[in-house]
């Protein structure tokens, strides 16, 4: 695997609630204010949680767990009523200033059907979670919203204190914006595009294909989809990527960046990997396209995305800037 450079450049907005493009960015933390550390999906390990909130704590928040997130049923965080009565309580509590989910899993999207598209939207907060909180992503960014694609509890408490991802999350929570820089890789397809940015784990927002939860309803609005996975056959995923291009989505995006696709069986169908397929599919699109992006399941940074924000995307022989910017 090649050894990945990110060149960091944040950029200090200022204001408490920007609109973008018909998006609303949330208001900014400050030290002392309140996170709820919720669980939407799996079931957590509660010292795993223990420790997303020590390094919260350590950033000079005040992380809050939800009533219950530490349970268990069925392998999910408690029943789907209680998953989504934690994730109401920590979008409408005023005191409440960000949200961040304990784990991934399975399960966020029994909670959706029971939180509306207007919540998100009256209540911009800074969701935070990847994986199977994708599709919590999705209904933020479906009701105008912003979010954040990044790191949960076990991902921040396993790096230290100067850790180039958990400075990049801080910083961003305090309002600066990121601008990452990574080496080409033989499969990008070189050019230059500007649009809101959008996506996750591929088979959880493919899921949602024809809900009001679906980021992707906004096609015709000019969207940069990013992808990742874990865990899925490179027939599954091309799969999905037909559910996509039958949609009329591929055909729209203004720019696609290929995140990590891991623990997958290949060789399959005479691909040498996984990007080698995707390659075969996209190369037809003529947008620019980003491989190997540090982002996803197993990446060794995950850097954090921000779902719904406007980013400039530039792909050149030499590499691929991405850009997060508040305006188009």
């Amino acid at each position: 695997m090649r050894r990945t450079v990110i060149v960091i450049v944040l950029l200090c907005l200022t204001g408490v609630v920007v609109a973008q493009q018909g998006q609303v960015m949330p208001p900014y933390l400050k030290a002392g204010d309140t996170i709820a550390v919720v669980s939407p999906s799996s079931s957590p390990d509660s010292a795993t949680v223990a420790r997303g909130c020590a390094t919260l704590r350590g950033w000079g928040y005040v992380p809050v767990v939800g009533p219950h997130a530490l349970k268990s049923y069925h392998g999910f965080a408690g029943t789907a009523d209680e998953r989504a009565a934690d994730l109401l309580w920590a979008l409408g509590d005023p005191s409440v200033r960000a949200v961040m989910c304990s784990r991934g899993g399975d399960g966020a999207v029994q909670v959706l059907k029971r939180i509306s598209l207007e919540v998100f939207a009256q209540h911009p907060k800074w969701l935070i979670g990847f994986s199977d909180a994708t599709a919590l992503h999705s209904a933020v960014v479906a009701a105008g919203g912003m979010s954040i694609h990044g790191s949960m509890c076990d991902g921040i408490s396993m790096r230290g204190e100067r850790d180039s991802v958990n400075i990049i999350m801080r910083r961003l929570l305090e309002g600066r914006l990121p601008r990452y820089e990574v080496p080409s890789h033989p499969y990008d397809q070189q050019g230059e595009a500007k649009g809101i940015l959008v996506g996750g784990n591929l088979s959880v927002f493919c899921g949602l294909a024809g809900s009001d939860y679906d980021f992707l309803n906004r096609a015709d609005e000019g969207l940069i989809l990013f992808m990742e996975d874990t865990h899925e056959s490179m027939t599954k995923v091309d799969r999905m990527l037909h559910q996509l291009e039958i949609r009329g989505v591929l055909s729209k995006l203004k720019g696609i960046i290929v995140g990590h696709f891991s623990k997958y069986k290949y060789p399959e169908n005479d691909f040498a990997d996984m990007y080698e397929m995707l390659h075969e599919y996209l190369q037809h699109y003529d947008i620019p396209v980003c491989y190997d992006f540090p982002v996803g399941h197993h990446s060794q940074q995950n850097l954090p995305m921000v779902e719904g924000c406007v980013v400039h995307m530039r792909v050149t022989r030499e590499g691929t800037q991405i850009e997060f910017t508040n305006t188009f």
